[in-house]
């Protein structure tokens, strides 16, 4: 289920940088998961009241909690994938989730 996630996550990207001419060199991977950890923590603190809502409603303010938590987990797909980590295989052993 990772892994096909992790693939449309490296479709989609892949194409955005062909079409914005945006080289993913091993940095790049890294600093967008940075810059989009960043981006959800702007997010959190419009939505717990420590940052300015910039006119948005309640509603707006989560779901562009819930869009960054989504981009988050898009480029920790694919770092993973750019880094040869097979995500739910170290999920399993790292959480010592059990059959």
């Amino acid at each position: 289920m990772l892994a096909d996630l992790a693939e449309k996550f490296e479709s989609s990207s892949r194409r955005y940088a062909e079409v914005n001419g945006i080289e993913r060199d091993p940095d790049w991977y890294l600093l967008k998961l940075q810059e989009e950890m960043g981006e959800l923590t702007q997010a959190w603190n419009r939505v717990s009241g420590r940052g300015r809502p910039k006119g948005k409603a309640p509603d707006e303010l989560k779901q562009d909690l819930a869009d960054e938590t989504a981009d988050m987990l898009g480029h920790i797909l694919l770092f993973a994938r750019q880094n040869g980590i097979d995500l739910a295989r170290t999920i399993e052993r790292k959480w010592l989730f059990r059959p």
